[in-house]
């Protein structure tokens, strides 16, 4: 099976690889049952990453062309049926009728993740949510019944692209707390931070940008950029966030269009970009001109350590947007979100975001303005706060108790995860297997980076589950780390499709 390659083409070559093993299946060189190479072994051969083999394997399989069976590998479909039998109606190809926006690449590991919720016998450790039975339902209903009584229908109608203005301020009066000054003007309301990282993208990014991230750094972002079809440029983290030592050298030979950080606990390693490192990040931002976003959906959740300043609060010039959400803290289905910056930045962003969906959740914004003026968030962010360390040192303790050598993690000072290393001996692939067969879910590692690294990682939340169950999802996964450790890792299945999200 010979497939070309043109490195200089505008075609991705994910779709080059698809549309040259299509064009051999439907001119019968490629039999029904014929195995097609491991992932592995074609892209060895093809000189690329194994992820691209992997995206063209899917689109032959959304196209009907080629299956997948664990153990089996990936094969031909038989292409018997003819357009001149009448009992038969093939199936019209959606994927090949869609616009190619780059979205084709994405990982639907978020919606996975995002069903898992559902699912009562698996024991979640994976999907980022604050504790449900910590939601304070009968505050939320109390208002909301206030809320109707005074406001009547326009608590349901539209409202301003940017926001309700009530809202607004009590936003500016947040971020004051926070260090960050900010009028009306400099603030645009999201349907959460996912949205207002797409609005971001879709303002600044065109296909090719190169933008920097961290690595590790948060899955879903790495897949809004790809998405856009941007070039990540990954720069290591340690203990202390970002290496600015090496974004200095990468700013040198490049000019990306955006820095993409998340500076307090990060998602997902827990770390904490130092003060130092900070004032380094915003220099080489000042000195090649690039604009920083920073993504803080965490810093309200420390619990031990002293605070140290936003991106935002120490950036006087206006180089820095600032991406914040309630949804790690309160009602993450009301989906409130918010981005401040220069003012032409955010009647920029306005403009996307009426094209996307003209405004956000009209009684979300009056009910958590309301919720915030009458003091019940400080409230319950001091509560959260104290659980939350609890279930942390909950998870850190059955770790300690459980985990089988080789196995690390970090103590993060706040925020929602714990990130852990497991040993090069064990097979990324059959440790998800093996913990779906245990009934416990985590994140992966892999997604969280830009390049081909991170398999040998996984994260952990320990917020939503309770202390009960985190200590019986740690003992679940420590079962299916021992079952696996001893196994070589070229028992590795190769497959297409998503593996399962465990």
């Amino acid at each position: 099976m010979e497939i070309q390659i043109d490195r200089r083409s505008p075609v991705p070559i994910y779709l080059q690889i698809t549309n040259g093993i299509k064009e051999m299946i439907l001119k019968k060189k490629l039999p029904g049952g014929f195995r097609l190479p491991p992932e592995r072994r074609l892209a060895r051969s093809l000189g690329i990453n194994r992820s691209t083999v992997l995206n063209a394997y899917r689109e032959l399989k959304a196209d009907g062309l080629v299956d997948a069976h664990v153990g089996q590998g990936t094969t031909v479909v038989p292409q018997g049926q003819t357009l001149n039998d009448p009992e038969t109606v093939q199936p019209l190809p959606w994927r090949q009728l869609i616009r190619d926006s780059g979205s084709r690449n994405q990982d639907p590991l978020i919606r996975d993740l995002l069903e898992l919720t559902e699912q009562r016998d698996v024991i979640s450790l994976s999907i980022g949510l604050p504790a449900p039975e910590l939601l304070p339902l009968q505050i939320l209903r109390d208002i909301q019944d206030r809320l109707v009584a005074e406001l009547g229908a326009a608590v349901l109608l539209h409202s301003p692209t940017e926001g309700i203005t009530s809202f607004r301020e009590t936003l500016c009066q947040q971020m004051t707390i926070r260090g960050i000054r900010c009028s009306l003007s400099d603030v645009l309301v999201t349907s959460g931070s996912q949205q207002g990282l797409d609005l971001v993208i879709r303002t600044l990014i065109n296909p090719g940008d190169e933008v920097v991230v961290e690595e590790p750094s948060y899955f879903g972002a790495l897949e809004a950029f790809r998405g856009a079809q941007a070039r990540l440029l990954g720069i290591p983290t340690d203990a202390e966030g970002m290496r600015t030592d090496i974004l200095e050298s990468v700013l040198a030979r490049h000019r990306p269009k955006l820095i993409y950080t998340l500076p307090t606990f990060q998602n997902p390693s827990g770390c904490v970009l130092s003060l130092q490192r900070r004032r380094l990040l915003l220099a080489l931002a000042y000195r090649y001109q690039v604009p920083v976003l920073e993504d803080d959906p965490y810093s309200e959740l420390r619990y031990e350590g002293d605070a140290i300043p936003s991106l935002k609060a120490l950036d006087p010039h206006g180089f820095v947007l600032y991406l914040s959400s309630f949804s790690k803290i309160l009602f993450p289905g009301l989906r409130m979100g918010w981005l401040a910056g220069p003012r032409s930045a955010i009647r920029e962003l306005a403009l996307n975001k009426q094209t996307v969906d003209l405004h956000s959740n009209t009684f979300g914004q009056w009910i958590i303005d309301r919720f915030i003026r009458e003091g019940h968030l400080a409230r319950h962010i001091r509560s959260a706060r104290e659980e939350y360390a609890r279930r942390r040192d909950v998870m850190i303790e059955a770790l300690s108790a459980l985990a089988p050598p080789g196995f690390t993690w970090t103590k993060p000072e706040g925020g929602f995860y714990v990130w852990c290393r497991f040993s090069g001996t064990v097979s990324p692939r059959r440790l998800m297997e093996q913990a779906a067969i245990e009934r416990v879910s985590f994140l992966p590692g892999a997604p969280c980076f830009a390049g081909d690294v991170g398999e040998n990682y996984l994260r952990l939340n320990f917020t939503m589950a309770t202390p009960e169950q985190i200590r019986e999802g740690v003992r679940r996964l420590a079962r299916a780390l021992r079952a696996v450790e001893t196994e070589p890792r070229n028992r590795d299945r190769t497959g297409v499709g998503t593996p399962p999200i465990v």
